[in-house]
């Protein structure tokens, strides 16, 4: 089966285990377990919640932590292929590029990623959408966290 095709429209990845089962599971709990409070106040029921706040505060925490490495290992290998694709006076600017410009540029082909590169230099294209918007021919990354 041929994998569809990635575009900015559909890039964004959502794991249902967690968008759709998880999350929505420990935010009916934390509702209900603050629930419980206003109609039994006690401590029992307001440690629940606060352990059920815990919980699902662990486990968002959790996903933005692997999204902060993931961003890391993205940057880590955009300064590696954009210190392979620049011509020389681009290269000694790679490091004016930010995180967030930098994980945008990745879904650039090697052939565009010079003039994709140069016109954010230039201020031409700053945040991620319009950085993404621009990329014509979209390098498809399946890998993400």
């Amino acid at each position: 089966m041929a994998e569809r095709v990635q575009s900015y429209a559909n890039h964004v990845r959502w794991f249902p285990p967690f968008h759709f089962f998880v999350v929505p599971v420990l935010l009916a709990n934390v509702l209900n377990a603050l629930r419980h409070i206003l109609q039994s106040p006690s401590r029992s029921t307001a440690f629940a919640a606060f352990v059920a706040a815990a919980i699902l505060m662990g486990v968002v925490l959790a996903r933005v932590m692997v999204a902060t490495v993931q961003d890391r290992v993205i940057r880590l290998e955009m300064h590696l292929r954009l210190a392979r694709l620049l011509p020389a006076d681009l290269q000694a600017r790679i490091l004016e590029l930010t995180p967030k410009q930098l994980v945008a540029l990745r879904f650039a082909c090697d052939a565009e990623l010079p003039a994709l590169v140069r016109d954010v230099l230039a201020g031409k294209c700053g945040s991620q959408k319009e950085i993404k918007l621009q990329v014509k021919s979209w390098q498809a990354d399946r890998l993400r966290a």
